[in-house]
């Protein structure tokens, strides 16, 4: 359906004409979810006798083949079409951050790693490969991208974020929005909105203290650039609460801000349970109905994942009054038009359960995963010993995640997912434990040193069951390395102090040329996960047993080689003194062994760069780069240490670092801005070494004269610039004033006269060069008004 302004007015005329038709049941129906899930108590005939606006898709990740997926779609539809007088058909959302989190659909990395890429590109086509698929099931809204800014690592839901910076989060999320919205069937639901991953004390669903200034730049910003560039259409308030008021019922975030500021249009649906919690949770009202019309009015347009506050019985109490009855019609109107704008009357069922398959795993979905994954990994250090040799030679490979397929996928996948079938106590909001026979009652035992259940061993067989295809990074070093010998050995597990296998392992080690030892946690949903949603932790570090066991290894004096695996990025004092190199791969998903195994051993260059900072211990967090003058590294005020007094201020990654396989100079640095105002930022980068690699040049700002106090720097944009060996390429950044813009104290958008200095270099930590240019005059901006990231322009450089 194109968007022109007479289909425009089109479906504003057949949504105010079936609005019109509608009894208050009908339009209440509109504004709730059905959940079929195994744990869920709904009764579609008997709950919804007015059909659904909503269903959530939850069953299909209890089933084992698409092809059944699409048949109980199908199904679901059809009742809900004819309960509805008026037959209308509901939206179907489901969870895609990692890919469509069902049976059968391509997988994706985590949200971190996506980041990491520094890529929209990718990000983009990951984002098609995904509303296909999406569409291909019967599914209209896509739950992702994740908009979060993390600038804590004890938060278990850092890996489903694109890290810390707000920049980095627009260009990255509107490339996926734009993606998954491309087919125009299906609709991106951003989450969550806004300022979640700063609760208290990192903790899932904490209140969040923010200041509004922080919080409107910082923040929202990634919303705002989904929104004006997306065209975004759907948005998940988070469950915080925020200067006393849970977001879910803040009419001053959910209307004044989102809606009047920031100009969105689209949906609002609500996190599980997210309502209820105005009233259970957070304790606010005399009832459960005081709940749902503190919600209706703030413009949450749809309950999910069931009917319980926006009961018909309980919202018609408030018919009649003024502030309802709009806000009622408002929401209903909302659901109304996306469902004409994504065709869903058109076209509301999944594809038949014999073609279904054919939307799912293509070759391009599977590149896309598979570049998307390489480009993410992240190499932290390298004292040259990669890359490997393909050449004879034995490797000592150690640790859990070596010969684990489940490692490579981390939270929100359909991997994760299957694990609550195995007896493991569910973690995730809003989602209720599956009866399980498969452990007895009593019979979890939890990894030593730790709370963490000691995993199913089906969980493994099952997973390589959906998954036929893929190798664990043991059998993929096998497969494309044959002439090397490879010992493996358990070693330890990810999580706790059990040093018990550490002999076999060291034994292994020492019958080796080289030893690649693999780390980090289990990043997943349950109670055998180590991080994931609702698993936080006060420690950031690898767990004991692998930090000791790093330093048994070292003492062999064989060259070792650390792959990192998780939700947050790797800290490690050990690996620090002791590895010979050290390989942030996240969790790569599908693809994610053939991505690790070509960068370890050169067919591919390692590209990643690091999408949030790395603090040495929790003790620092929260802790980012770009912290206010006068803060954290920056504080500038002397004393008698130059840190804490166990630790340094700085970090131990900084942002946007990564090492390559070879090495890159900058030169013709240059700074200007034209007669309209507009800045140029431009630089040669020129590859020096002998192979061929990909610089991320990055440009950050920094306003040196401003009304109030203002990060030390900012990224401003990034640009991955391939070179082959010896050549040099020109970048160059333009930057629209409207981007260098803070809220001034009066709150309005402003931009100072003054100078403000460009800085470009390989990171926040290694800055090449650096310039000023005077802004002339000041000047206001409206929020939708703003440039959010800059633009960058490769070409070779021009001739002498």
């Amino acid at each position: 359906m194109s968007n022109s302004a007479n289909d425009s007015a089109t479906i504003k005329q057949r949504v105010d004409q079936l609005f019109n038709d509608l009894s208050f049941e009908e339009k209440v129906a509109q504004l709730v979810g059905y959940n079929q899930a195994a744990w869920s108590n709904d009764d579609l005939e008997h709950d919804f006798p007015s059909g659904a606006g909503q269903v959530s898709l939850l069953v299909g990740e209890e089933m084992q083949h698409i092809e059944d997926v699409a048949r109980v779609q199908r199904q679901i539809q059809e009742k809900i079409i004819a309960l509805s007088p008026h037959h209308i058909p509901a939206l179907f959302h489901v969870e895609t951050l990692t890919g469509v989190k069902l049976p059968g659909a391509t997988s994706f990395p985590t949200g971190i790693a996506q980041a990491a890429t520094f890529d929209p590109e990718a990000a983009e086509q990951m984002g098609e490969a995904i509303g296909r698929e999406t569409k291909g099931v019967g599914a209209t809204l896509a739950f992702s991208p994740v908009l979060d800014i993390s600038r804590d690592a004890r938060f278990g839901r850092q890996g489903e974020t694109f890290g810390e910076d707000p920049t980095l989060a627009s260009e990255m999320g509107t490339a996926v929005v734009t993606g998954i919205q491309k087919n125009g069937r299906t609709a991106a639901v951003a989450k969550h909105f806004l300022g979640y991953q700063a609760a208290e004390s990192g903790i899932h669903a904490a209140v969040a203290n923010i200041p509004e200034r922080l919080l409107h730049e910082v923040y929202a910003k990634p919303f705002q650039a989904a929104i004006s560039l997306g065209h975004l259409k759907g948005v998940m308030p988070c469950y915080s609460a925020i200067n006393g008021e849970p977001v879910t019922g803040s009419k001053h975030l959910l209307t004044d801000l989102l809606r009047n500021q920031m100009g969105f249009n689209g949906i609002t649906a609500s996190d599980y349970s997210g309502i209820s919690e105005i009233f259970t949770r957070y304790h606010l009202g005399g009832q459960l109905a005081d709940a749902a019309h503190r919600a209706l009015l703030a413009g949450v347009d749809q309950e999910l994942p069931s009917m319980n506050a926006y009961r018909p019985e309980v919202l018609k109490q408030y018919v009649g009054q003024k502030d309802f009855d709009d806000a009622l019609a408002a929401a209903v109107k909302r659901v109304l038009t996306l469902k004409f704008e994504l065709g869903v009357f058109d076209h509301p069922f999944a594809e038949a359960p014999t073609e279904v398959t054919h939307s799912f795993s293509q070759p391009a979905a599977i590149a896309a995963s598979r570049r998307v994954a390489t480009e993410s990994l992240v190499l932290l250090k390298n004292k040259g010993i990669l890359p490997l040799s393909k050449n004879k030679q034995s490797i000592a490979l150690v640790g859990w995640h070596a010969d684990a397929i489940r490692t490579m996928f981390g939270g929100y996948t359909y991997m994760s997912t299957i694990e609550k079938h195995f007896g493991v106590k569910n973690t995730m909001a809003g989602v209720e434990d599956v009866k399980s026979e498969l452990t007895p009652a009593g019979s979890k035992k939890h990894y030593p040193g730790s709370n963490v259940d000691v995993e199913n061993p089906d969980v493994e067989a099952f997973a390589r069951s959906q998954q036929p295809q893929m190798k664990s990074l043991r059998q993929q070093i096998e497969a494309d390395v044959p002439s090397a010998t490879v010992n493996y050995a358990y070693g330890f597990p990810y999580v706790g102090d059990d040093e018990s296998h550490f002999d076999k392992a060291l034994d292994a080690i020492r019958q080796s040329d080289v030893a690649i030892i693999t780390v980090g946690g289990k990043y997943g949903t349950g109670s055998s996960a180590s991080q994931g949603e609702g698993i936080d932790a006060t420690n950031i570090n690898l767990p004991k047993c692998q930090e000791d066991f790093i330093e048994a290894a070292a003492r062999l004096n064989k060259p070792l080689v650390i792959v990192h695996f998780g939700g947050r990025p790797i800290s490690s004092d050990a690996a620090d003194r002791y590895a010979d190199a050290i390989l942030e791969a996240w969790n790569p998903a599908e693809c994610g062994s053939e991505a690790i195994v070509s960068v370890l051993f050169g067919d591919c260059e390692p590209t990643g760069r690091m999408p949030a900072t790395t603090a040495y211990t929790a003790g620092q967090l929260p802790l980012y780069y770009n912290h206010p003058n006068g803060s954290s590294y920056h504080q500038a005020t002397g004393g008698a240490f130059d840190g804490y007094v166990d630790c340094p201020h700085e970090p131990r990654y900084y942002f946007g670092a990564g090492l390559s396989y070879t090495t890159f100079a900058y030169g013709a640095f240059k700074a200007t801005a034209d007669s309209v105002g507009t800045i140029h930022v431009a630089c040669s980068v020129t590859n020096t070494g002998s192979r061929e690699g990909t610089e991320t040049v990055q440009l950050y700002g920094q306003n040196r004269h401003a009304s109030m106090v203002r990060p030390n720097i900012e990224l401003l944009g990034f640009s991955r610039v391939p070179l082959r060996a010896h050549e040099t390429k020109q970048v160059e950044f333009t930057v629209e004033p409207s981007q260098l813009a803070y809220l001034n104290n009066e709150m309005k958008w402003t931009l100072d006269q003054g100078e403000y200095q460009f800085s470009i270099g390989h990171s926040a930590g290694e800055l090449k060069f650096s310039g000023t240019v005077a802004i002339r005059q000041s000047q206001f901006f409206g929020e939708t008004d703003r440039s959010l990231f800059a633009q960058a322009t490769v070409t070779p450089p021009a001739a002498d």
